[in-house]
């Protein structure tokens, strides 16, 4: 019978160690702040705007909001992460994506100064990751590290298997399975017989964007399966990029969507602002 991995009481589990943390540093005179900006009023920005916020209300850290309207400049935008940048109360900065298509999302994340970018995302921190330093890490790869380690899955020695490439998730993903000494396979949108890469995996990491894509034959008896993707399918129903009542049967150990990776991604940028008040 196939383990379904919990992310909301593997990210329940985090915050309550976040919490005390806090707590503790509080008594020492340390405080944090998380800064959240968001352009425009997206729909999805909106409801993780929140989600974040109210992580930061739970485990102590102040948040500072900046809702901005969608005509802000980009010179605006900048000014104001400078501003943050110089601030001594601000440990972590936070630029919710996407920007208004009239915004250089690229020149935001590099404005954002190394040490306050708890999303892992400036360039400076993701060389960090693939040398080996201690730095910021993405948030959604490091959450599926804890995923994999709190419910007892051997990584060391593995064949993993990540499907996608993106800077957020597939690059940075492979390189922490490698530094926990996984053998590691990127495959991506120009991959040759991706189904065969698939079926050699230990353990596959699917991140394709693409709703329900791998079905049971592209999974390896007993293999674990970390679905990333999220989706609303015919019924209006959240779904991932994994077919999860046809693949599930064959894992020993598989996450669902929602309830998987998703609650994952915001305990890692709390556990980031935490890290934050101890590294600098």
């Amino acid at each position: 019978m196939a383990q379904i991995i919990d992310g909301k009481k593997i990210s329940q589990e985090i915050k309550d160690e976040l919490r005390e943390k806090v707590a503790s540093l509080k008594e020492e005179g340390k405080e944090a702040a998380l800064a959240v900006i968001q352009v425009g009023n997206d729909p999805a920005s909106g409801v993780y705007v929140g989600n974040k916020k109210k992580a930061c209300a739970y485990i102590g850290i102040r948040s500072l909001s900046y809702e901005l309207p969608e005509e802000t400049t980009e010179e605006e935008l900048l000014a104001l992460i400078e501003k943050l940048n110089g601030d001594a109360s601000v440990n972590g900065i936070l630029v919710q994506l996407p920007l208004p298509s009239h915004i250089d999302e690229d020149k935001v994340i590099r404005t954002i100064s190394p040490k306050k970018d708890v999303d892992g995302f400036h360039p400076e921190n993701v060389g960090k990751l693939v040398i080996g330093e201690p730095g910021f890490v993405s948030c959604t790869p490091a959450g599926i590290i804890q995923l994999l380690k709190r419910s007892g899955i051997e990584i060391a020695g593995k064949n993993c298997v990540v499907i996608g490439r993106s800077n957020i998730v597939g690059k940075p993903m492979a390189l922490l399975m490698l530094r926990e000494n996984a053998t590691v396979t990127i495959a991506h949108s120009r991959t040759q017989d991706l189904k065969e890469v698939c079926k050699r995996a230990d353990i596959l990491i699917v991140a394709i964007g693409k709703p329900r894509f791998i079905t049971a034959d592209y999974v390896k008896e007993g293999a674990v399966v970390i679905d990333v993707g999220i989706h609303r399918n015919e019924n209006n129903k959240l779904c991932g990029d994994v077919a999860y009542d046809e693949v599930m049967p064959h894992t020993s150990a598989i996450t669902p969507v929602p309830g998987g990776v998703g609650p994952m991604t915001i305990a890692m940028l709390m556990n980031n602002c935490v890290e934050s008040m101890l590294m600098y």
